[in-house]
């Protein structure tokens, strides 16, 4: 069996998550959004979405992306909110059956 692997990117509240204003939300959120855009049209994530009804409430998102871990480290806290310290990552490499899951955009 062949495999492939993706760098998977869990997002978690960070060290700052509760210090800022609605506004400043606001604001890093659409830059984390731009960000992730950015991310996608470079050929770097191959996709990324948020959680919900997840018991543990840290928990914010997972962001796949087609580079190693190392450079997926390095994207991911380029995120302005992951500089902010609004959100903290966790890298590690997923594998999987090659070909077996697909990312399209819409």
């Amino acid at each position: 069996m062949e495999l492939e692997s993706f760098a998977f990117v869990l997002l978690r509240s960070g060290p700052n998550a509760d210090d800022f204003s609605p506004a400043e939300l606001e604001h890093f959120q659409a830059a984390h959004l731009a960000h992730l855009e950015a991310m996608t049209k470079a050929g770097k994530l191959a996709g990324a979405g948020p959680f919900s009804d997840q018991p543990d409430e840290s928990l914010r998102g997972l962001c796949f992306y087609r580079c190693g871990p190392d450079e997926a480290r390095e994207l991911a806290e380029r995120d302005p909110s992951v500089q902010a310290g609004r959100m903290a990552v966790e890298v590690m490499t997923w594998w999987t059956r090659k070909g077996s899951v697909s990312f399209h955009r819409a």
